[in-house]
């Protein structure tokens, strides 16, 4: 069956390419309503090899155009994709329930957080000095002669993208990866995800409008549609693309790694791949708070349907009596919790197998799914020994499930956190004399994540320039960079060092007058004067 909206916005079905629809167009696909299963109108056209040959042409042309555009320039086009999408919420939004089945306040806010994070690129750029503009000025006279050496971050080209299935906006067309290689100068190539296609369409339309109004290359952005993988593959592979930005799978972003190292010239991959983010429960927090401890990390392992590339899946607690308000709370908040539906039907069937393994772990059950893409709150304990034996039991679940592991000593918890690979976070809920206590695990976790958490929740990453959404292998391909914050900005770049060049022929970070007034690194000193 076929849903068809009733105030159903002009969508097209069809890639943007060059600022416009394309005309070709391969296998028909549908976006779907989890909470039914039923297909959304429009029909959606995938991409073909022409449309990436013509998507990357144009970006390869545009690439010398955009970059050498001023910071001035690329903040005005990253406040007025972000100003179109405002303007656009309640559209956005009502497409987004409809493919996703999340809840509108929930994605209300993503709207916001995508305009916000765009914003906040722009500013970075206006202001100047995220380039890491170095100078060493000339000695003549030492011997031998030290020459005149001057370097900044410059774009690398053509970025692909794609979009995340759990976030149709924040980490999608308009994402994060989108607004951090546009504010670095570099063209964009989007591959939507099909869980999703009127929301990326809508979004894909709104970038594509603020590109021409601003009167940039077509070419710096384009948006490709494919239900499968051969576009995504053929984008990766394509000799103008210089960088990918992923969110998804372990397997999908390792599938990417994969394709780009093969390449005649390899490429940076920047793949975000899931995490469990292990919780570690402390004595002293539960004997003072356990109850309100459990609700708080269900409300956290449920929340976008436990969808989270955050979400707290395994969860560390002291086999000690002031566990038992704790488990009894959590048991019950989950037999109480309803069914959820997930994002696509391909998800649901991956949550109901990997809970099917864990029957055995099973302590604790929500409703029973009734429709749709719908799955069940599961509750699932272990014990230490159990959980180093069996490796797998670190692996993401992807829905609303979460893994306690009890652990009687502080050895056994350092052992567990010794034993663990990289995730995007961890969190500690701890007293002050908990944490003393445990000093030494704490230290542990700043090898293994990117972000500690201390008595709060890793759901929910704040859009800063302090923020790392990054983690060692496999939470992320390289865990030296972020995809949120405005450090994700460096994915993008690559240092250019110019040595005796003219001062008409430097770019204006680099010349003696700094008219741009950015803060810089002279001859060792951080200083925004002129020299």
């Amino acid at each position: 069956m076929i849903d068809t909206p009733s105030s159903s916005p002009a969508l097209h079905g069809q890639s943007i390419v060059e600022g416009a629809c394309t005309i070709t167009g391969g296998d028909i696909f549908y976006g779907h309503n989890p909470a039914d299963g039923f297909k959304l109108a429009p029909a959606y056209r995938s991409a073909t090899a022409a449309d990436v040959a013509a998507a990357t042409a144009a970006a390869r042309a545009a690439a010398p155009i955009l970059a050498a555009t001023t910071g001035a320039q690329r903040g005005q086009l990253l406040r007025a994709i972000a100003d179109r999408i405002d303007a656009a919420r309640d559209t956005l939004v009502e497409r987004a329930h409809l493919e996703t089945a999340l809840p509108r306040p929930r994605l209300t806010g993503e709207v916001a957080r995508t305009s916000g994070q765009l914003r906040l690129f722009a500013a970075l750029v206006e202001e100047g000095s995220w380039v890491d503009a170095r100078i060493d000025q000339a000695d003549p006279n030492r011997t031998p002669p030290k020459p005149d050496l001057r370097s900044m971050l410059r774009p690398l080209g053509p970025v692909a993208v794609f979009g995340a299935s759990n976030f149709p906006l924040a980490f999608s067309v308009a994402g994060g990866d989108t607004a951090s290689a546009l504010a670095a100068g570099n063209p964009v190539i989007v591959k939507a995800h099909s869980a999703h296609p009127g929301t990326s369409e809508l979004v894909g339309q709104i970038i594509a409008e603020a590109v021409q109004s601003l009167n940039l290359p077509a070419g710096v952005f384009a948006l490709l549609f494919d239900a499968g993988y051969a576009i995504g593959a053929a984008l990766v592979q394509h000799p103008a693309i210089r960088a990918v930005g992923f969110t998804g799978s372990f397997r999908g972003g390792k599938a990417l790694l994969d394709l780009a190292a093969k390449r005649p010239d390899p490429i940076p991959v920047y793949a975000e791949m899931g995490s469990s983010n292990p919780v570690f429960l402390l004595p002293g927090a539960l004997a003072e708070r356990g109850s309100q401890i459990a609700s708080g990390l269900h409300t956290s392992f449920t929340l976008g349907a436990g969808q989270f590339c955050t979400k707290p899946g395994v969860v560390f607690v002291p086999s000690l009596a002031e566990t038992a308000d704790f488990t009894n709370s959590l048991r019950a908040h989950t037999t109480a919790g309803p069914a959820f539906p997930l994002l696509t039907s391909g998800i649901a069937s991956t949550y109901a197998k990997a809970i099917e393994q864990r029957s055995a772990f099973q302590t604790a059950k929500g409703a029973t799914p009734t429709s749709g893409f719908c799955a069940q709150t599961t509750l699932l304990e272990t014990t230490v020994a159990a959980f180093c034996d069996d490796p797998t039991l670190a692996d993401e679940v992807f829905g609303p499930t979460t893994l306690l592991v009890h652990y009687s000593s502080i050895y056994q918890l350092q052992q567990a956190a010794d034993a663990l690979h990289g995730h995007l976070t961890a969190t500690v809920h701890g007293t002050d004399q908990d944490l003393r206590e445990n000093a030494a695990l704490l230290k542990v976790l700043a090898t293994k994540v990117g972000r500690i958490v201390i008595n709060g929740f890793p759901t929910g990453v704040e859009v800063a320039h302090a923020m790392v959404h990054g983690g060692p292998w496999p939470a992320t391909s390289d865990g030296r960079s972020t995809s949120v914050g405005t450090q994700a900005i460096y994915r993008f770049t690559r240092p250019v060092s110019y040595q005796s060049m003219p001062q008409w022929a430097l770019p204006e970070e680099l010349q003696d007058a700094n008219p741009l007034g950015i803060l810089r690194l002279v001859n060792g000193i951080h200083n925004s004067q002129p020299i």
